[in-house]
């Protein structure tokens, strides 16, 4: 854990290891064309000559590619020197004509110290900043671009510089300090000019990180103004000769509304930049797959939590192999340990198909030693182990003990509720069959008129159970106090947060409702539940239809629906689990649904809510006698008042 926190060279490395290979395992898919490479490949520099070219034949092949009408051109190309084969200037003169009036972005160069000859402040578009500019963001204290008469004609100025570690290039600088200047890279400034967009937005999202918005489109960026470059496969990557734009051998299809951005990549002119996916290439196709990310909305971030994560990780891996391994045979704590470097590795490839790049590297490092330090110990200290798993079973006993009293304390407490209310009584309770259980009951107020109430039945017993119960029931008043909608919607919300954290593939059935206390409208949802039973004054019995849907984590996005009816005055709706209806005597029959019906029917109308539970339990345990429980027995009653608010 102290070699992430302080991060040293050699875990960057290993993290960036990882980050290379789930990019090799994992390619971006190339879903859009928007920005082609105009190349001054081998064949160009053949039919025309070394670089640099004259600046006359430079502009024609601007001309050439302007007539194509893109929709932006990027020059990944400095011009900081006169043209050498026109000592009178009539060669910059012309390559400033052709980009005067176009929609051509010039390149700038970042450097670490200033440049004497160059002015003090390099060219950019204006920024609005909706949260002041980081500290973090990387400071060049020189540049270097074009000269004045070429640079000036420029629609604008983008960031040619390639962010390498330890030389390959893995992330790009979105936005840079460049001599007191703030610049975009190359490949923003294009989309900029393209869309004619006049000032860049930068704000700050609510993990830490910033994000760059150019009219609708929004870029993510970490906090130093880089974004991570999320690669391709590089042979599907082919640029258009120079050469063939010149002798205007291209199809115009090809370039016409494109990013067209033109660079060299003729051997020996300029350094190629080593990727993720274990090969260099030109400096000019980082741009064209950073442009294709863009438009494809397929990024990589790294936010600020990740190193929490991965620390928690680390810990969750320790733990697991020090509470597990000694209470394991051999085989079972390797197993086990294949287990967890399999979920690690699922995590890490999971969190990238998600665009979040996490560190399972370091947390599996650790977990492997831990792993070999504890079996050590265990086949050395066997005896001593046995003793400690004795003793730990005595202890598990409290534990449990502690865990019911916890698992009840996370309930309402059980009898009559919300006794302050005047427009409606409630009363629920619970019964676990063994020390801690799987069903759960919850209500509370969205707002002064709006109860929500739910009782619900985790599949399987025991602790398994009763963990499944907790976080089933957190993640339902979560999903209720979020978004409040319609109880099909909060029902489907909650169904899908409880798979993601769902490993052992549970179910929980659910009835839940929102009761307007106001106008006595009741919606409900009813996932693979017991059908509830409703009373009126009259005395007539009501069941309700059966399950509209499966129970939740059983079917991946089932959308629930919302059923609606409302609650007459005095009229009361009683809903419980199986555990009621599956109750056994000692010969193994079922209390069953008739019984329930009998023992409701038996009430009075205007009984409390109180006494309906009272008298269900009742029933039950006259009918099991001496059997023990075979399932938790959980009940709730809601009673609509005698008079609405409204009609007082």
């Amino acid at each position: 854990m102290v070699l992430l926190a302080v991060a040293p060279p050699q875990v960057k490395i290993l993290r960036n290891a990882l980050f290379d290979g789930y990019q090799r395992l994992l390619p971006r898919e190339r879903r859009s064309t928007p920005a082609e490479a105009v190349a001054i490949d081998e064949e160009a520099l053949a039919e025309y000559g070394q670089w640099p070219w004259p600046r006359e034949l430079t502009a024609r092949l601007l001309r050439r590619i302007e007539a194509y009408q893109p929709a932006a051109i990027g020059v990944d190309v400095l011009f900081a020197e006169h043209d050498r084969y026109s000592p009178d200037g009539s060669g910059d003169a012309a390559l400033a004509g052709a980009i005067r009036g176009n929609r051509v972005v010039l390149g700038v160069a970042g450097l670490p110290r200033p440049q004497a000859a160059l002015p003090d402040r390099a060219t950019a578009p204006p920024f609005l900043w909706k949260t002041p500019p980081p500290q973090a963001l990387e400071d060049f204290l020189g540049h270097l671009q074009s000269l004045p008469q070429i640079d000036s004609e420029a629609a604008g100025h983008g960031l040619i510089n390639a962010k390498e570690d330890n030389r390959v290039v893995r992330r790009v600088t979105l936005i840079a300090r460049v001599s007191d200047t703030y610049v975009p890279a190359l490949g923003v400034e294009m989309l900029r000019v393209a869309s004619g967009i006049p000032a860049l937005t930068v704000a700050r999202r609510g993990d830490g990180l910033l994000t760059l918005r150019l009219g609708d489109v929004t870029i993510p960026m970490q906090r130093d103004g880089s974004a991570w470059l999320y690669f391709s496969p590089h042979e599907e990557y082919r640029p258009v000769s120079a050469a063939a734009v010149l002798a205007g051998r291209v199809d115009p299809a090809l370039l016409r509304g494109k990013l067209v951005l033109v660079g060299v990549t003729g051997l020996g002119l300029q350094d190629r930049k080593a990727t993720p996916l274990g090969s260099s290439v030109p400096g000019v196709q980082l741009h064209q797959q950073l442009l294709e990310q863009i438009f494809d909305g397929q990024f990589l971030i790294r936010a600020p939590k990740a190193h929490a994560i991965e620390i928690g990780l680390l810990i969750a891996s320790g733990a697991l192999m020090i509470v597990f391994v000694p209470m394991l045979r051999a085989w079972a704590s390797a197993v086990l340990f294949v287990c967890l470097l399999a979920s690690l590795a699922a995590i890490g490839l999971f969190s990238f198909h998600l665009g979040s790049l996490i560190d399972v590297a370091s947390p599996a490092l650790g977990a492997t030693l831990i792993y070999g330090t504890v079996l050590a110990a265990t086949l050395s200290e066997a005896d001593r182990q046995r003793r400690a798993l004795r003793d730990a079973a005595e202890r598990m006993e409290g534990e449990l003990q502690a865990a019911r009293r916890i698992q009840m304390g996370l309930l309402p407490m059980p009898g009559e509720l919300f006794a302050h209310e005047e427009r409606f009584s409630l009363a629920a309770s619970l019964e676990p069959a063994r020390i801690v259980g799987g069903d759960f009951y919850d209500c509370f107020m969205l707002d002064a008129d709006r109860l929500f109430f739910v009782i619900a039945d985790v599949s399987g017993k025991g602790l398994p159970a009763s963990l499944f119960m907790a976080l089933s029931k957190t993640l339902l008043k979560s999903a209720a106090l979020r978004m409040p909608g319609d109880i099909g919607d909060i029902v489907s919300r909650a169904s899908a947060e409880i798979s993601r954290e769902n490993p052992e593939s549970l179910f929980v059935s659910v009835f839940a409702g929102i009761f307007d206390a106001r106008s006595g409208d009741l919606e409900y949802c009813n996932a693979g539940h017991q059908p509830p039973y409703a009373k009126r004054r009259d005395g007539s019995l009501q069941r309700f239809e059966l399950a509209d849907g499966p129970p939740l984590c059983v079917i991946a996005g089932y959308p629930y629906h919302t059923r609606r009816r409302p609650l007459a005055p005095e009229e009361w709706l009683c809903v419980v689990t199986d555990g009621v209806t599956e109750a056994m005597d000692s010969r193994g029959t079922l209390f069953g649904a008739q019984r329930l019906e009998g023992a409701l029917a038996a009430l009075p109308a205007g009984a409390p809510t109180a006494q309906v539970l009272t008298e269900v339990r009742d029933a039950v345990a006259r009918f099991v006698g001496g059997a023990a429980p075979s399932d938790d027995i959980t009940l709730l009653c809601l009673r609509r008042a005698r008079r609405a608010l409204s009609e007082r």
